[in-house]
């Protein structure tokens, strides 16, 4: 560990045709104060006005040194990697061109590590999705502020974390065991990056302070890397980056890379397949270099996963080529947060649980999943003007078992912790067929609108909409309803309060029922421009 009576941090800040960002991202790393000696620059050979930025930014600044890259490396490990090999305080961290450094986050990293003699401190990171603001938790729960790791194989999870820029490295430490970003055109390096740290078995200090706000323009004219999925070349990409990774982890401890495999099958498998669109050629491509990346999985690591990851692992593997269109999107629909598996439910020899008549893949440990873990599906549509029916679906007769008794609303503001707002629990009733339950719930956007603007939210509204259902044996299960029907139609409403309230129900890209309430003619007309703006872009 490095020694010293004055802590302090170099900051690297990546650039590669930023010039409009890059100096925002450099202010929020210089505003952090003296605990920041140095700000290090390096412009991966712009093509854009990114150079002359950062050195008039340099000119008036001291503490900011500028490394001009002479040609472009095709990633952001090399750039990395060059700012470590010019920083002279005896710690680093790393940020992003267009993202920024909330104030104190620096002083909150440094006081953490040089305390608990740390060599890497992690602090909380939110993504930001502009224009919005909207603010989400990155892992959230996997860490407990306060807390010191001594051994990450201890906290097999902590693998969850790929992120190097939430994070304070002791640069002595990288330096001892070699740790560098993989350099050149190499999509996803932090895997590779945190793979190597976790291998040498820092000691890990935790604090809660916010320390890094990674931005997400999903609208931007040139997106991240990580979120160009245009092409399979980025699933590939993201693969070999986990197979490296997952090499790295495992050769210093079982543990740390059981957890690697499943955490690539709980999360980035869903997540690609619950984006898979609806191009032929995408979906077959996808899906054979899936296949075989899978067939090098053990079953060891399979079987440590969650059921509905084991269960699309497993169907993945039962088809060399995607299954029809229908078929397809009952399976990205499962691979949703939460996953919800629809009907028909079909069963096997024995009366076992499968995927479907055709496919006979066994949905192992079903009967063992507590009610509030399964995969039911809830439908939401329209009643009359002034209501929704809400449909529970059965899945296999465990629901039946719990006996669905109550189904509730519940508004969660979209992307911060805000207060949550409910309907009131209306009855479930059976239908004939035994096979679902229904009830109709009295719902007018205005009230929601006013209960919000009540609860602090001014202007437009985000609600992420969940259903929950009570049940007679005193389980519950809170999960996400598809949208049917015409529930998805922008609407119009008169109000006493607002004048006018624009309502815009959605679905959203894991299939889930969302809604946008715009209150007043000003709020209106601002949902309207950002729909317009959306179209625009999607038209290219």
């Amino acid at each position: 560990m490095t020694s010293t009576n004055t802590p302090s941090v170099s900051v690297v800040v990546i650039a590669y045709n930023d010039a409009g960002l890059v100096g925002e991202a450099v202010s929020s790393a210089l505003a952090q104060g003296s605990a920041v000696t140095e700000v290090i620059a390096v412009n991966d050979a712009s093509a854009d006005g990114t150079g002359p930025v950062l050195d008039e930014l340099a000119a008036l600044h001291p503490r900011l040194k500028v490394v001009h890259r002479t040609s472009n490396s095709g990633g952001c490990g090399t750039p990395r990697n060059d700012g470590i090999e010019v920083a002279t305080a005896p710690y680093v961290m790393f940020l992003d061109s267009d993202d920024v450094l909330p104030p104190g986050a620096v002083d909150a990293l440094l006081n953490a590590a040089e305390e608990h003699r740390a060599p890497v401190t992690v602090g909380a990171c939110v993504r930001r999705e502009l224009p919005a603001g909207r603010d989400v938790p990155w892992v959230p729960g996997l860490y407990a502020p306060g807390d010191v790791i001594d051994r990450p194989a201890d906290r097999p999870e902590l693998v969850r974390d790929t992120l190097c820029v939430n994070k304070l490295y002791d640069r002595a430490f990288l330096d001892k065991h070699r740790i560098r970003f993989p350099d050149g055109r190499f999509v996803y390096e932090d895997f590779v990056f945190t793979a190597r740290v976790l291998a040498a078995a820092p000691r890990i200090a935790v604090i809660g302070d916010l320390v890094y706000v990674w931005h997400v323009r999903r609208d931007a004219a040139q997106v991240s890397i990580s979120l160009d999925r245009k092409d399979v070349g980025n699933w590939r990409a993201r693969i070999e980056a986990h197979r490296t990774a997952s090499r790295i982890i495992s050769e210093s401890s079982p543990e740390l890379g059981r957890a690697c495999q499943v955490k690539f099958l709980e999360y980035d498998l869903r997540m690609y397949l619950r984006e898979l669109g609806k191009d032929p050629e995408y979906q077959a491509a996808w899906w054979t270099l899936t296949r075989d990346y899978l067939a090098g999985f053990a079953d060891a690591d399979v079987e440590a996963a969650a059921a509905p990851a084991r269960w699309i692992v497993r169907v993945l593997r039962a088809r060399e080529v995607p299954p029809a269109p229908a078929d397809l999107r009952r399976l990205t629909d499962f691979a949703a947060d939460p996953p919800r598996l629809a009907p028909p439910y079909a069963t096997g020899p024995g009366g076992a649980a499968v995927w479907s008549e055709t496919l006979q893949v066994e949905l192992d440990g079903l009967a063992e999943l507590p009610v509030s873990e399964l995969p039911v599906t809830v439908d939401a549509e329209t009643a009359g003007r002034g209501g929704l029916r809400i449909r529970v679906h059965d899945l296999y007769g465990r629901l039946a078992e719990a006996g669905p008794r109550t189904v509730q609303l519940r508004f969660l503001p979209r992307g911060d912790e805000g207060k949550a707002l409910f309907s009131a629990p209306v009855e479930l009733r059976p239908a004939g067929d035994g096979g679902h339950w229904t009830g109709e719930l009295p719902f007018r956007l205005t009230t929601l609108a006013v209960a919000g603007r009540g609860a602090g939210r001014r202007g437009m509204q985000a609600w992420d909409v969940k259903v929950g259902v009570e049940c007679a044996d005193g389980s519950s299960l809170l999960t996400s309803p598809r949208p049917l029907g015409s529930l998805l139609h922008r609407r119009v409403l008169p109000s006493s309060r607002y004048g006018v309230l624009l309502a815009q129900p959605y679905r959203t890209a894991g299939g889930s029922l969302a809604l946008r309430l715009a209150p007043g003619a000003a709020g209106a007309m601002n949902l309207v421009r950002n729909r317009l703006h959306r179209a625009r872009k999607s038209r290219g």
